[in-house]
């Protein structure tokens, strides 16, 4: 499988795992200590070929795609579930640790990033009524219905912003949020 955009990763051995899993070009933030020069080659690869953003299921990673995101608007975001991207010890959670069937599944369920004209289908109260935000089950909840929306985990507060970038519809949200229930009842 040959992918056209260039992949963001947070390191070396993200890049090696990318290329065990499919053809690419990468390029590294080195970690959360993005430079001036790395957003400059993420500005014009996004020009030339598009990017997608696959950092790891954390908050570094999602510090980097944040900061990434905001500086060059129109990307493609790749989530990998962390159930995929933990070491065979568990010490560990990153994309570099994830299969290639993993990081294939995540590439070709990347999101593209709406940034002209959002229009707000889900609302705030649509996520408070839905008991994704404050409770009990909220992140659980949370937790299922990014890997479900393949918008990755988030906080109620991302999730919300995710739904709107990512253009998630009503329906897609209804679907996804019964099945979550419906989840939870089998349980």
């Amino acid at each position: 499988m040959k992918i056209k955009e260039v992949i963001v990763v947070e390191g070396r051995d993200d890049t090696v795992a990318i290329q065990r899993a499919v053809q690419a070009d990468t390029i590294e933030t080195n970690g959360s200590s993005i430079g001036e020069k790395v957003l400059v080659q993420v500005e014009l690869a996004q020009e030339r070929r598009g990017v997608i953003i696959f950092t790891d299921p954390d908050y570094p990673g999602e510090r980097i795609r944040r900061i990434v995101s905001e500086r060059v608007p129109g990307c493609k975001h790749a989530f990998i579930p962390k159930r995929d991207a933990i070491s065979k010890n568990g010490d560990d959670l990153g994309v570099e640790n994830a299969s290639p069937e993993a990081i294939r599944q995540a590439l070709h369920n990347a999101k593209q990033e709406i940034m002209d004209d959002i229009e707000e289908e889900i609302s705030w109260q649509d996520l408070i009524d839905a008991g994704l935000i404050g409770g009990t089950m909220a992140k659980a909840r949370r937790d299922r219905l990014g890997l479900l929306l393949k918008v990755g985990y988030c906080n109620g507060k991302q999730l919300y912003k995710r739904l709107l970038k990512f253009q998630v519809t009503k329906d897609e949200f209804a679907a996804s949020f019964a099945q979550v229930l419906e989840e939870e009842q089998n349980d």
